[in-house]
């Protein structure tokens, strides 16, 4: 059996589902430290006006003289801008006319009610949350410890990097004949324009 071992992200980028859904067992990291730039928190979406971030705000450590890296599960989500309500308000924008949004907006709204206090945590309910819309049953555990260059096991951990462009196949976006396609965008877009099929299309990439 195939092992990977990938990042833990907001939602997660569909470039990462794609490694997801074959049967394998997949490692989920917990122990790395927090960086900036990443899909940890954050995810792209297609809005009317094209490609948009949302960001979840987050609580920073205090600025010391000698540089202090975070564990990426300590960190802290900063709620008092309520970002919950922003985000979700942008999703049902973008996403309100798509083909499968009604379909999955009762088990992804609660997500966006319920008052999280790390960035980890919300980000565990949001993958096991979209597995099951997706309706795939994996075999996955969170590591124990953080090992560097893991042995006998696919690591696919740099999808997290928000940097990265990535080009997959094409698929019908609600705003497409306004700005074309916008390829690995967050899995969310492909689950609210594809649906049921989308596991189907990711198996096919």
């Amino acid at each position: 059996m195939k092992e990977i071992l990938v990042s833990l992200p907001y939602f997660g980028p569909i470039s990462q589902f794609k490694e997801l859904v074959n049967p394998l067992k997949v490692w989920v990291e917990k122990e790395d430290n927090f960086q900036k730039q990443t899909y940890r928190n954050r995810i792209y979406i297609y809005g009317a006006n094209g490609k948009l971030s949302l960001n979840i705000p987050i609580k920073h450590l205090p600025k010391t003289k000698v540089k202090v890296h975070q564990k990426y599960s300590e960190v802290k989500i900063d709620n008092d801008d309520k970002w919950q309500s922003v985000h979700w308000k942008s999703l049902k924008s973008a996403y309100q006319t798509s083909p499968f949004f009604e379909f999955y907006e009762d088990e992804l709204s609660p997500l966006f009610r319920k008052e999280y206090l790390t960035l980890y945590e919300f980000n565990r309910d949001c993958l096991e949350t979209v597995l099951e819309c997706l309706q795939v049953d994996l075999d996955f555990e969170y590591t124990s410890e953080y090992n560097k260059q893991p042995e006998k096991i696919a690591d696919h951990r740099n999808l997290i990097n928000a940097k990265s462009r990535i080009s997959l196949p094409e698929y019908i976006q609600v705003f497409q004949e306004k700005h074309g396609f916008i390829s690995n965008l967050c899995i969310l877009d492909l689950l609210f324009n594809e649906g049921p099929n989308a596991v189907a299309f990711l198996k096919t990439m």
